[in-house]
């Protein structure tokens, strides 16, 4: 048989191919980037037939963009696919060689100098792995070799419709919006607007942004995982773990995670009429905004204040929650939450481009940029905020992620990779006045079904996250904006989300 390959073609095998050992180097294989991309760079080397013609040498035009994880992953793991399908089309026996010649460079570059790989590196594999299986598939039938659909690659997706709400989303007001959606078709990835105020470029599709209160998922995750363990009371009062707060001994940890502990919200609340908090809006908050809080300087500003309402009487948001729920984890175990962060969910789930950045200034490049909006002396001031000390939100919200290891850890938590079921099924059980269960929200969609979701802003960032309870399509997105104390942004998000919503999981789609 006759192969014929385009540059292009050249360029997708050598970018997929080369790109994979890149992967592995990125996410600290074999002790060094170096040591991995030296044995993975021989195994590919040693390649033979048309494969190892392609691979031998650069095509003109062929180059590896990513600098982290994610940006590598955003642009390999398509390729990936894409090349064996086009094997598979041109020559079955060149795709089983190239899925052999890519295998034995990763496993070359994952070989660890004593023990086991990272969990990092375990679960690129893993995806690499994927990549390749998803796309060995008899050409035109859509299915795998066991018989079940697989969807194709992300880059032969066209979904004008949520291209579409972006640029309305943009047109609104929004600086940047980027979107990703993991779905029976595949994974869609696109922005719109821009990434910085005065630029031309759209926001990075790999890009880190703060995640403001989606910080509440992963902690509740942690939490849940240490109940899991034995080491931490889902009905055991709160004032047991802390006692050097006098807390209400009716307070449980539950009650934390759901709400429904009535503490003050350190960032100002409601009785109905409005209480402050700590400052965190106009000029004072700008001019401030590197200031270093301890977790226990919020607590003790909420109890402070009055309680909301008897512990599990009612419902009230209070960030102070999981502040508190940090604390108890920190006691539990002796170690950061950051620490346990990655024990429990970072690195079993290889999310590099997650951070829980306590005290530290500065998002991780490449990243979107966020604005604040403020009135000095009479003149309206923007200023940009992507750099802050996060402290005075804490467990509140002061991560920052990407939002592939948004839908990785969405799916990952819906999907029992997390959580024993018991402990699952009661983080998803919704308290009845605001659908909130354990650190999400149960929300019901247009068509009848429902979607697992926590959203969160904080100053000129945002972050979307939703699954279906099998996890069998997600949409995350990030959002970047000019942010003021008046909130002005807050209608065009609602209304951009529900649109998003109505989008990926309305109609008949909704009921997975």
């Amino acid at each position: 048989m006759s192969v014929t390959l385009a540059d292009q073609d050249k360029i997708t095998l050598w970018t997929a191919a080369w790109g994979a050992v890149s992967l592995m180097s990125a996410a600290g294989a074999a002790g060094s980037a170096h040591k991995a991309g030296t044995e993975g760079s021989t195994a590919l080397t040693a390649a033979t037939g048309l494969v190892g013609h392609v691979l031998a040498r650069k095509p003109k035009g062929a180059k590896l963009e990513g600098k982290t994880v994610a940006g590598l992953a955003d642009q390999v793991l398509p390729a990936l696919a894409a090349a064996m399908s086009l094997l598979r089309q041109q020559d079955p026996a060149e795709a089983d060689n190239f899925r052999r010649t890519v295998l034995v460079a990763v496993h070359a570059a994952t070989r660890p100098q004593q023990g086991e790989p990272s969990p990092t590196v375990a679960e690129m594999a893993r995806k690499i792995t994927e990549a390749l299986d998803v796309a060995s598939a008899a050409p035109g039938t859509g299915e795998a070799d066991n018989g079940v659909a697989v969807p194709e690659a992300a880059a032969g997706q066209d979904r004008p419709e949520l291209q579409k709400i972006m640029q309305e989303m943009v047109d609104s007001g929004f600086v940047g919006v980027t979107l990703r959606v993991r779905d029976e078709r595949g994974e869609w990835i696109g922005s719109a607007g821009v990434g910085e105020l005065g630029g031309t470029e759209e926001p990075p599709t790999d890009g880190h942004f703060r995640i403001g209160s989606n910080t509440k998922t992963f902690t509740a995750t942690v939490v849940l995982q240490l109940v899991a363990e034995g080491r931490i009371g889902l009905d055991t009062p709160v004032a047991g773990y802390l006692p050097e707060f006098g807390l209400d001994r009716r307070i449980t940890v539950r009650m934390l995670l759901q709400h429904t502990s009535g503490v003050f919200n350190f960032t100002g609340d409601h009785y109905p009429e409005y209480v402050p908090g700590i400052v965190y809006q106009g000029r004072e908050w700008v001019e401030g905004r590197f200031t270093t809080y301890r977790p226990e300087e919020l607590v003790r500003l909420a109890l402070s204040k009055p309680a909301r309402f008897e512990p599990g009487a009612d419902w009230s948001y209070s960030n102070t929650n999981y502040v508190l729920a940090r604390l108890v984890v920190e006691r539990v175990t002796g170690r950061s939450l950051g620490e346990e962060m990655r024990r429990l969910i970072l690195g079993p789930l290889g999310l590099s481009g997650t951070v829980v950045p306590d005290t530290s200034t500065d998002v991780p490049a490449p990243h979107p940029h966020a604005y604040y909006r403020y009135e000095e002396d009479g003149q309206e001031k923007v200023t940009d905020v992507t750099r802050q000390n996060p402290s005075w939100i804490s467990t509140g919200g002061d991560m920052i992620s990407t939002t592939a290891d948004l839908a990785t850890f969405i799916a990952a938590l819906v999907g029992g990779r997390l959580l024993p079921a018991g402990l699952l099924a009661e983080m998803f059980t919704p308290e009845p006045k605001a659908g909130y269960g354990l650190g999400v929200f149960v929300q019901d969609t247009p068509g009848g079904g429902k979607v697992i979701t926590h959203n969160g802003g904080i100053t000129g960032h945002a972050g979307l996250m939703y699954s279906t309870p099998d996890g069998g399509r997600t949409l995350t997105a990030s959002l970047n904006y000019v942010d003021d104390a008046d909130l002005s942004m807050g209608q065009a998000f609602q209304q951009a989300t529900q649109r998003l919503v109505q989008e990926v999981f309305g109609g008949a789609r909704a009921a997975n």
